[in-house]
Formats: C-alpha cells, structure tokens, sequence
C-alpha cells in the first residue's frame, strides 16, 4: 500500500498524519513540547524539540499503524509560520527560535518602517509590517545580540528548520515566506530591494518553491533514526494556514474557513491580489501554486478558552477527569445554560495583544458589564461569544473589500469540534457552517500537497474535491443573528474606547 505524511510543527506540539492516496485518514500522532516565555510578551522554543519530538512523531506512526518506511511515498511540511531560527555555518542554533506570537519587535517594526518606506513595504509585501513576522525579529538580534547575529549564516522559518534536518536542503514555500516582511507577494519571490534596505544579505535566506514542488529527499541518517526509507520526497508545503486552506478545500474561489486553534483565521482563498488598503487582513501567497489567499489572524482565539480552562475552571477538570472527558465539554455545557448575549457580559479576547484588524502588541483582554448577575457559566460562554466577535471583525472586512464569499464556510480546529460552538459561529455571522469529515487541516494539507508533488493526483483542485467529504451543517437562525448583531456592535467600539489606554498601561509596565 501507498502512504503520504503530513507533518505538522504547531506552537504546542508536532502532528503527523497518514493518508492513503485515495485521501483516507489512516492515523495521527501528537508530541507536544514546552513554550519558553523568559520575559511579557516574549515566546520562543527549542528547534531540537521540534526535531526530538519529529523523529519520536515518525517512528510511533509508523509503529501505530504497522506500515514500513517505503510505503510512504511522498512528504509534505507545514507549521506554525513567522518564526525565526538562527544557524551559523556549521548549520548549529545560536540563539532559540522567536515565535509568531513573540511582541518584543514593536521598535524594529517601526524602524522597518523608518527605513524601507511604511507605503514601500505594504506595496511590496501587501501587508503592514507587524511584530510576529520574521524582518524585525533579525533586525532585534542584530540590535541586541550583535555577539550572536554576527555567526548568523542562514534564517529558516520552523517547518523548514525540521526541512533542513529531514533533507538537508534550506528550502521553504511561497506563502511561508510570505509572513516575513521580506518578500514580494505579487512577484512570489524574496525582496531584493527590502533586503538591500535592511542590509540583510539575501543568501542568509532559503531558496523558494511553490507548495507542491520538491525540495529534496530524506538523508541516509533520518532514514535510520525515523524508520523511513532513504530519498523520500519532501515537498515545500506551506504555512500552517496555507496549508490548511488546502487540508479544508479553500482551493477555489468564494470559499472561507474559520479555524480555531490558539489563534483564530478566517482564511479566504482568492485567484488575484486582493489587498485591503487599511492593512486588517492579511495577502498572502497560496499553497496553491500560482494563487493568493486573504486571512484574518486573532492571536488569543483558542488560546483565551485554554487560559479560562487552566485559571478559573479546576473544578471543570476535576469533573471532566472524573467523567474520562475533554474539559471543555462540561465548559460547553455550562455555557449552554447562558442566553445569548451572556447578558450583557463582553469579553475581548487581547491576551497577547492583536493582528487583526487591530495590529496592536499592547492590547489586552477585558471583560466589560460585569454584574453580580454574572456567573462562571456566564463568563465561559462570554469567551466564547468573544472570540467568535473577533473573528467575525475579520469578515466584515473581507465584506467591505468586496472579496468574493460565499454563504457557507467551513469550520475547522478545536473549535470546529463542537456542536455548540459551530452553531454559535453560524448565528454570529450569518453564514452556514460546514463540517468536513476529516478536520485534520494543516497536516492533511500537507499530505494533498505532496501527493501532487510526486504525481498522484492532477493538481490541488482536482484533490481537493475527489478527497474532502462534508460531515454535517450548521445554519444560521435569523432571529438569533439580530439578538447577536446588538452586542457585537459595543464589540466593536470597546477597543476604540480603551486603545489609548492599553498603550498607557503599557508605558507603566
């Protein structure tokens, strides 16, 4: 039989996954590893964790689901995006990898800003230039660790770190690099002016492919450390998102997916450059060769559920532990017993600070009208209403921009897993939800990718729609909507309201 991989090198851990070439999920496997915070606002991870935790990945699927190294025929990479590894030239770390959520950059995005040209760079690279991306991460080492930077010989984003240790090669793709600050995304290659302005030389940089191209095969060493066979084809993958546009069939136009993982996305695949003049949404390249996608990226989506869960909800995990369930079950189900509207308790979900449409590092969480009429169970599901307002502010974006979307979008993450949570996301914004059957997203991604890089299958499209199958569907209730649309609206004016002072509070800290 014939397999492709999917790896996956996310903020909490790395994913394989297993497909056959009919597209049918086999097996996945999850090993989770540390986030360092040595200061506020900063965040970053060992890249030999990443690497320990893929080989271990590798050989327990391959042991879980009893299938040999050369049955997998092809190897497709993604993983969290924007991250910065620093390797010297005998190819060793230097410093640890500084993370997509890391904010210590805010100064080097203004001196980016400064030196290239605000308008220069939003032309080139389509987006504001913004702490979690790679330019001002180089630019802070080079400033504050000039001992370290000077060694610097080559900058990998994360996956395409794990790339170099699998094949060798320094490679990465289109829409990875697209996150960088550093590359022209109309042009789909590296900035030569950028780079020659921040006097960044450009063979500190990979070479860049297409997301189904090949980038190299895996090396006699990695074949006896994982179990797989020698000279497997690794193709270039894409950006977690990217990828999972693919993995959820956001491949052609008018299709949306909105994930909730740590982050948020609204992820809308369009077939030109479409850029919003006001910078709240991303334009980057596909995964799908030739394509761009728009997205909308909320730091603290999943995220802010995960810090409720681990702050105020110990005696839903004690309860969940004794029951043998998910902790967010009994959340959710508390939350089921709130109205609409949490009546009247608002939660913004700023806890690292915010993307989109808000590029801002100093925003913060807030809950707003709280009563003595307020319970725990009111507060759950105002977090959830929360981070379901904040992704809906990337949408209405996407609706002024006049981005082509359809009724329907799909819905994936830990998120997309409830029933409750779906249906909610259906009522706030007026569109259906689609469940696949397979909700795997960036790692399933990954494997479609690299079944049309070795020739399995035609092209993205044509996999996309042979593979991806729909599970089940939420829709939207009108009335519900209305109830919905009067709180989303003080949503919207408390950031306004409290901008000001979360950059006061952020002098005094």
């Amino acid at each position: 039989m014939d397999y492709l991989m999917g790896i996956d090198i996310g903020t909490t851990g790395v994913k394989t996954v297993v497909i056959d070439i009919w597209g049918n999920l086999k097996g996945t496997h999850t090993i989770e590893y540390p986030l360092i915070t040595p200061k506020p606002g900063w965040a970053e991870q060992s890249p030999s964790d990443w690497w320990n935790a893929t080989i271990k990945c590798i050989k327990e699927i391959l042991k879980k689901l009893k299938i040999k190294g050369e049955e997998i025929k092809g190897i497709g990479l993604t993983g969290q995006m924007h991250g910065a590894v620093f390797l010297d030239k005998n190819n060793n770390v230097v410093h640890p990898a500084i993370l997509w959520c890391d904010q210590r950059t805010h100064q080097e995005c203004e001196d980016i800003n400064k030196i290239v040209g605000k308008d220069k760079i939003f032309e080139i690279t389509c987006n504001p230039v913004l702490t979690g991306f790679q330019a001002p991460k180089i630019l802070w080492l080079r400033k504050n660790r000039s001992d370290i930077y000077k060694n610097v010989r080559k900058i990998l984003l994360p996956k395409d770190y794990i790339r170099f240790c699998l094949t060798g090669e320094f490679a990465t793709d289109v829409s990875d690099a697209s996150g960088t600050s550093l590359f022209d995304v109309r042009r789909r290659k590296w900035s030569e002016e950028i780079l020659e302005r921040l006097n960044i030389p450009i063979d500190l940089l990979p070479n860049v492919y297409e997301g189904t191209e090949i980038t190299g095969h895996i090396k006699k060493d990695v074949a006896k450390l994982t179990g797989l066979k020698e000279k497997i084809p690794v193709v270039a993958g894409g950006g977690d998102q990217a990828a999972g546009g693919v993995g959820n069939g956001v491949v052609e136009e008018g299709l949306v997916s909105v994930t909730i993982g740590t982050s948020g996305v609204v992820f809308a695949h369009s077939e030109k450059v479409i850029v919003d003049p006001n910078g709240r949404l991303h334009t980057f390249c596909h995964a799908v060769p030739g394509k761009w996608h728009l997205m909308g990226v909320m730091l603290s989506a999943g995220g802010s559920f995960r810090w409720l869960r681990d702050n105020l909800c110990e005696e839903e995990k004690k309860e969940a532990k004794r029951k043998k369930i998910d902790p967010y079950e009994i959340m959710t189900a508390k939350a089921k017993s709130v109205p609409v509207g949490s009546e009247g308790l608002i939660f913004l979900p700023y806890l690292t600070g915010e993307r989109c449409p808000y590029p801002d590092p100093y925003a913060r969480g807030v809950f707003f009208g709280l009563s003595l009429k307020h319970t725990k169970n009111h507060i759950i599901r105002s977090v959830m209403e929360g981070i379901t307002f904040g992704l809906k502010d990337s949408v209405e974006v996407m609706k002024e921009i006049n981005l082509p979307i359809g009724e329907k979008f799909i819905a994936s993450g830990g998120g997309g897993k409830s029933d409750f949570w779906c249906q909610m996301m259906a009522d706030i914004f007026a569109k259906d939800i689609i469940r696949l059957i397979c909700q795997e997203g960036a790692p399933f991604g990954a494997c479609i990718l690299a079944g049309v890089g070795i020739g399995i299958y035609k092209d993205v499209k044509i996999a996309c729609k042979s593979i991806l199958k729909e599970k089940d569907i939420f829709k939207f209730e009108m009335e519900i909507n209305k109830k919905y649309e009067n709180f989303y609206k003080i949503y919207k004016e408390l950031y306004q309201e409290l901008k000001n002072s979360f950059d006061n509070l952020a002098k005094i800290l």
